[in-house]
């Protein structure tokens, strides 16, 4: 039996204002409200909205024989919770049937992994806890930032907790070995390693409305036997994809929501099940150790981080932001921990990518910006009023080591309050069951009733008389 894993991607950037160098100091506000309501609004409309409507006339129809796993980011959650309302209400819904996975990962789709171990944690605390709220679902499967991973990850993500991470199955990474198996980490052999199948994704993402293809066109019956075909033991399939491929990318007209409707139906008659990850790894035991020595992605080719990372205005952003973090995670100021979060969406450090200049990646066709340079002009000015902002908290002349003592003196300040509560909180339940205890032993007392005097005789009162 094969197993067929969907993880269905949404994240939307707070994408920034034309910020120009005479508005340092003296504008505090750094986001394009407009554009982010029209896109967000309009791809809703296109695409999110009308997927999950499919999703759950799906699991309506198909009951357990349908599941899939939803990546969502904070920013996307908090942009959909005030410009369409109404789509969050269908991931409740979602949620509430059971046969949709809610994955984890961090909260403004960042690039802390590779930046800020610590960081990183806060982030995916802040994301975990925001969909747990939202929809009543804790995260028990990771899925990094486009997918990023390497070894040194691994050992973070083991170390909150986590047992299964979603990755890409790069072939310079697995070489012979196929990514349709459960594979565990070489550093955390704790943790279970899901490996996309980049090849069957693409020929949905890619293919489905592409008339030159060979195979064109793309039908649930044929899909489904390619996946059945495939050899006995290579038991499961990961599908990672945008959820704006549906409806968006590939619109209405094309028959995408119908061929996504069909899977099912094909999937039954070829022993072919629709799962999540969860119920894979609690199934499928891992074949072999994977060693990822250098972080891996599901960008471009190359399968790496140089999409963010790949050139000096990149770096000296990334850099320059990460370079206050212990600083903006000390300070109180509620707008400017928010402003930390929507600053650090890889998005922002996608647009300044050179890669698109020089071996014809597609980056610029993602890009709000005339070029790279305007991306990386725009965001400096915008980073820098927002470490002016940071300065005001904590100066420069408070170096990092008093910075860190200080830290250390709070979180070990933070422990013994807590540990004092739980004394505070210990000592008053036994008072109230001593309290208990007594009134208790008063009830179980018998009541002694007071006699009542006795009347003289008769003749002693007459004899009085």
């Amino acid at each position: 039996m094969k197993n067929v894993c969907f993880y269905f991607k949404i994240h939307q950037p707070y994408r920034l204002k034309r910020y120009r160098f005479f508005d340092i100091g003296n504008d505090h506000y750094y986001y394009d409200d407009f554009a982010n309501d029209e896109i967000v609004t309009r791809l809703a409309e296109n695409s999110y909205i009308p997927m999950a409507e499919t999703l759950l006339q799906m699991i309506k129809e198909y009951g357990s024989e349908f599941k899939c796993s939803i990546s969502i980011t904070g920013t996307a959650i908090e942009q959909l919770q005030q410009y369409v309302p109404e789509f969050i209400e269908l991931l409740k819904k979602l949620a509430d049937t059971g046969n949709v996975e809610f994955l984890s990962e961090t909260y403004s789709h960042s690039l802390a992994s590779l930046e800020d171990p610590e960081a990183f944690m806060r982030e995916v605390k802040a994301h975990d806890d925001l969909v747990y709220r939202t929809f009543g679902r804790k995260p028990e499967v990771f899925a990094n930032t486009e997918l990023i991973y390497d070894d040194d990850i691994a050992l973070l993500i083991s170390s909150m907790g986590f047992r299964t991470a979603v990755t890409e199955g790069a072939k310079h990474v697995l070489g012979w070995k196929s990514p349709n198996y459960v594979y565990r980490s070489a550093s955390a052999p704790s943790v279970k390693l899901l490996l996309t199948n980049d090849k069957l994704a693409c020929d949905i993402s890619r293919n489905f409305n592409n008339p030159s293809w060979d195979e064109y066109p793309l039908t649930a019956d044929k899909y489904v036997n390619w996946i059945a075909s495939l050899p006995e033991n290579e038991q499961v399939v990961n599908l990672y994809l945008s959820m704006d491929t549906f409806g968006s990318f590939l619109p209405k007209s094309t028959g995408i929501f119908d061929f996504l409707k069909a899977l099912p139906r094909f999937g039954k008659e070829k022993g072919v099940v629709f799962t999540t990850p969860s119920d894979v790894v609690a199934k499928l035991k891992p074949v072999d150790e994977l060693s990822v020595p250098y972080p891996i992605s599901d960008i471009d080719e190359a399968r790496d981080v140089s999409a963010w990372k790949g050139n000096e205005l990149q770096n000296e952003a990334l850099r320059k932001l990460y370079g206050v973090a212990e600083r903006v995670s000390l300070c109180d100021d509620r707008r400017l921990k928010q402003d930390w979060e929507y600053l650090q969406s890889c998005d922002h450090f996608y647009y300044m990518s050179t890669k698109n200049l020089a071996d014809g990646a597609s980056h610029a066709a993602f890009s709000p910006y005339d070029s790279p340079f305007a991306a990386f002009t725009n965001y400096m000015n915008v980073l820098a009023d927002f470490l002016v902002r940071v300065e005001e908290q904590y100066p420069e002349s408070i170096d990092n080591e008093e910075l860190n003592s200080l830290l250390l003196t709070i979180r070990n300040q933070s422990q013994e309050i807590n540990e004092l509560n739980k004394e505070v909180k210990t000592l008053r339940n036994n008072i109230l069951n001593a309290d208990d205890s007594t009134n208790s032993a008063k009830e179980e007392l018998p009541v002694v009733q007071e006699k009542p005097a006795r009347k003289a005789p008769a003749r002693k009162r007459a004899a009085k008389k």
